[in-house]
């Protein structure tokens, strides 16, 4: 495995105080809050892939989404991928969707990276595929990255960023590559009326803001922007940058977000850095801060409440309740 690339770390903590008369362009009640779905597996109990189950056993697991109140999902590619469906397979989905009452403001292209050394291109087809999926399906976002595939350790450990994965190439004709492909998608996604969302990830070209700012940058398309997930890189057990400076600068490029907490325990002394996962509202990530701030800068997109380990569903809608609560209000 490649040792991990380390980059600046910026410890200063940036004031992300902002006026108090800006308006919200939704009510907290209406405002698009989906759950994820971290953990429904892609297979069911023997072994049958989802994508090959009956409709009504789809509708069957997405009732957990209900009944956990949720109104709205997003639909990951680990579970259901959306870009192989035959078209009749994908209208029974929508249907499927609609007799739950879920409606789909994105959809999360996971662990398919564009760049992968011998999956790049495939990846490459099969977002596009899921591009036009998603546009049938009435989401608004499709959301990619560039980390792909747990290794093997990462599979057997508890919690598999605990064992770094470097996935930032130095080659600068690959990091040209991935600002190709994705200003590809970025057309694809615009001439739907859709828009692409890039998720910070450790160990990739969206592995700190800064990179990420410089990569958005580099791609240059309006319909482009970002998921600052803060939870991937806070979750870093070394030195990581404050969780104000991410809110400052990806803030005004947010168009999508998956929201998750940490708490984290630093010896600076002995060098040691312990994270855990933890609700919204408990760990060191103040989202009634960020989500103010991030509001006030122009963000008007989707959350996506995950959670990692045990019923990460319930506590993601313990998360959305949360939301609802510090959302500022509409004038």
């Amino acid at each position: 495995m490649a040792e991990s690339v380390r980059v600046p770390v910026h410890e200063e903590r940036p004031s992300l105080g902002c006026a108090g008369d800006f308006a919200s362009p939704y009510s907290a009640e209406a405002w698009p809050i989906a759950a994820a779905m971290l953990q429904f597996p892609p297979h069911a109990a023997d072994g049958t892939p989802v994508a090959e189950l009956d409709p009504a056993e789809w509708r069957a697991q997405l009732q957990a989404v209900v009944d956990a109140g949720f109104t709205q999902l997003e639909l990951s590619t680990a579970w259901l991928p959306l870009g192989d469906l035959r078209p009749e397979r994908l209208s029974a989905l929508g249907a499927v969707l609609a007799d739950a009452g879920l409606s789909v403001p994105g959809v999360g292209v996971v662990r398919r990276s564009v760049i992968h050394p011998e999956r790049g291109e495939r990846n490459l087809a099969f977002s596009h595929r899921t591009v036009d999926a998603a546009a049938e399906l009435g989401a608004g976002v499709v959301c990619l990255g560039l980390h792909d595939a747990l290794t093997p350790q990462q599979q057997r450990a508890l919690w598999f960023w605990t064992v770094p994965q470097d996935e930032r190439p130095a080659d600068p004709e690959v990091y040209a590559l991935a600002v190709r492909r994705f200003r590809e998608l970025g057309d694809h996604a615009a001439s739907l009326g859709l828009e692409i969302s890039l998720e910070l990830y450790e160990n990739t070209y969206l592995g700190s803001a800064d990179e990420a700012i410089r990569f958005l940058d580099d791609i240059g398309h309006d319909a482009v922007g970002l998921n600052p997930d803060l939870g991937n890189l806070i979750r870093q057990q070394r030195p990581a940058d404050s969780w104000e400076y991410l809110v400052s600068v990806t803030a005004p490029r947010t168009n999508y977000w998956h929201v998750k907490n940490y708490a984290r325990l630093e010896d600076p002394a002995g060098g040691t850095v312990l994270t855990h996962p933890t609700s919204l509202e408990l760990g060191v990530i103040n989202y009634r801060t960020a989500v103010r701030y991030a509001i006030a800068h122009g963000f008007r997109g989707a959350f996506v409440a995950e959670h990692y380990g045990g019923d990460g569903l319930s506590v993601g809608a313990t998360n959305a309740a949360y939301l609802r609560r510090i959302l500022p209000r509409t004038q």
